[in-house]
């Protein structure tokens, strides 16, 4: 009789199991199905709203994110040590708060945090819908200078290869020509 009911037991524990496989497979791997950055705008935390289409011509990094994500919270100070470095040479980085996230939370957060990217608010959801249906945080994006989507990644992200990526995207840096004898530059 104690297999008999051990044996209802353990096709719901496998069916189980490969819900949580299905799961963890699809949170690796990236939006294929997403291949242009869409054509929505993005209404930031300060009243500004920033179209994604006017930022063709800069690599831009979009990820959603919301406060009660580890992961998210984890890859802050990186990201903002990414856009301070990157920025002045053309990247643009846009972190877009859940719709789930209270307004007031985020807010809180990116003054406590000194947050230098902007934050936009997603209230209605709109801006995961349009970047195919984004529901699990963190979510990220690296969007080409011509709008072409050419990294996303649900879940923790490695910043050395993210940035890696960007840097190939942006123009070359102009080296500072040098003479032997001094660190100045030449005139």
């Amino acid at each position: 009789m104690a297999d008999v009911s051990n044996r209802k037991f353990i096709a719901p524990i496998i069916a189980g199991l490969a819900l949580l496989i299905t799961a963890a497979v699809w949170i690796g791997l990236p939006h294929a199905s997403l291949q242009q950055a869409p054509d929505i705008a993005l209404h930031i935390i300060d009243g500004r709203s920033i179209d994604l289409q006017k930022l063709h011509g800069r690599p831009t990094v979009v990820t959603f994110w919301a406060t009660s994500c580890a992961i998210c919270i984890e890859k802050v100070p990186a990201l903002k040590a990414l856009y301070r470095s990157l920025n002045p040479r053309g990247l643009e980085l846009i972190a877009v708060a859940m719709a789930y996230d209270p307004p007031n939370r985020i807010l809180a957060f990116s003054k406590k945090n000194n947050i230098p990217y902007p934050i936009a608010l997603d209230i209605d959801g709109a801006a995961a819908r349009a970047f195919d249906d984004v529901a699990l945080t963190p979510t990220t994006f690296l969007i080409a200078p011509g709008g072409k989507i050419v990294f996303s990644k649900t879940g923790s992200f490695n910043i050395d290869d993210l940035r890696k990526k960007i840097v190939e995207l942006l123009p070359a840096e102009k080296p500072v020509a040098r003479n032997e004898t001094s660190l100045l530059p030449v005139i």
